[in-house]
């Protein structure tokens, strides 16, 4: 799958690595654009003279009914080419799409799966490449919609040796921040099997709005609903917000993946390796509760059954990505076939599946870019069992 595009290196002097303040509100209005000027329909290779705000799949290259749609932000990450230094002191970055729901929709098409995504971006040269590298991938772009006001999100990762990463956002505010209600694509979102998203489209409106209006829709379709927080507490106006809007949905979940860390900041600090703690996140009517332990693997918990899935051991790059890398694969394989939630043996070896995603993506650079295929998972699983 060709993706080009994600695998330039920027060089940067160290003065213009400079944070710019978040602003998280706007009075300034988020509109669909027609993207059909010979400036801009150029870039979406393929792209018809109707898109009407929308970067639209060339013929035949998505499903017409996404099994998975994703929602939220799309943004580019800047990884630096050596790990271990400072932003100010990395001498250059290689830039790769990213952003975790985003990376999930690619993460299922790339195992084969079918996924839409649904966002915002810049009317600008990375929106345009983000747009196209959905198309690229498979992925069916009809619900993006591009803001001419505001940029495409920027992400500087800070990698330690080990491959752990920290991150500085420029949104000041950036086009996925922007999102109405107008703008959403329901029939899209209505025809899915599975509706997932994160926490960051809860930050600020008009995107918090849309997030709402888009999973009530969803829900009242009867589509399942997955949610990963993914918190990024710099993203935040303070901790107890986060805290506040993130758990201000959880009930509506059907599925809930949470790293250790998540379940430590969810509850003020308690134990994650508990199981009487996490099972205080467990809601009446969540149908899978997911934590993520890293090379560890994973730990799953339903209303039946709990248990432990062990990880595959890696040489690790980069972390960013595995766990929207695991997220893809364990919803790839729910979406052929939901009843593997009552079935707990079958729950396991999906979530086998699921960890070696997640430990084949921390091997390369970036996300998107080392999202793996459904052969090298698979191929991945019979290595660790020879």
């Amino acid at each position: 799958m060709a993706l080009q595009a994600a695998t330039s290196t920027f060089c940067f002097s160290a003065p213009y690595l400079r944070s710019t303040p978040n602003s998280l509100t706007s009075n300034r209005r988020s509109i669909s654009i027609k993207a059909t000027s010979s400036s801009s329909s150029s870039r979406i290779s393929n792209s018809g003279s109707n898109l009407k705000g929308r970067a639209v799949s060339s013929e035949g290259s998505t499903q017409e009914s996404p099994y998975v749609v994703c929602f939220g932000e799309m943004l580019i990450d800047f990884v630096p080419t050596t790990s271990g230094l400072s932003l100010a002191d990395a001498p250059a970055f290689k830039k790769a799409p990213g952003g975790a729901p985003a990376n999930v929709a690619v993460g299922i098409a790339r195992l084969g799966g079918s996924s839409a995504f649904i966002g915002k971006v810049g009317e600008d040269e990375f929106g345009y490449m983000l747009a196209n590298i959905l198309k690229d991938n498979n992925v069916n772009n009809e619900g993006m919609r591009f803001d001419p006001g505001a940029r495409t999100a920027l992400a500087f990762v800070t990698l330690t040796s080990e491959g752990e990463r920290e991150f500085m956002f420029y949104r000041n505010p950036s086009a996925d921040m922007l999102l109405e209600v107008s703008e959403l694509d329901l029939d899209l979102i209505k025809k899915a099997k599975i509706f997932h998203y994160g926490s960051i489209s809860l930050i600020t409106e008009p995107c918090k709005s849309a997030h709402i209006a888009a999973s009530k829709a969803a829900k009242e379709a009867g589509v399942i609903l997955s949610y990963d927080p993914n918190l990024r507490l710099p993203l935040w106006p303070s901790a107890d917000n986060a805290r506040d809007e993130i758990l201000s949905i959880w009930d509506t979940a059907d599925i809930i993946k949470i790293s250790e860390e998540e379940i430590v900041f969810l509850t003020k600090g308690e134990d994650p390796y508990d199981d009487n703690v996490v099972r205080k996140l467990f809601h009446p009517t969540l149908k899978l509760l997911l934590v993520t332990e890293g090379p560890e693997g994973c730990r799953y918990y339903t209303k039946d059954f709990s248990g432990r899935v062990h990880g595959l051991k890696v040489d690790v790059v980069d972390t960013t990505g595995a766990g929207d890398a695991f997220v893809a694969g364990i919803l790839s394989q729910l979406a052929n076939d939901l009843s593997l939630l009552q079935d707990e043996e079958r729950l396991r070896e999906a979530l086998m599946f699921a960890n070696a995603c997640g430990a084949l993506t921390v091997k390369e650079r970036g996300a998107i870019p080392a999202l793996p295929t459904k052969e090298a998972v698979h191929e991945a699983l019979l290595q660790s069992v020879v």
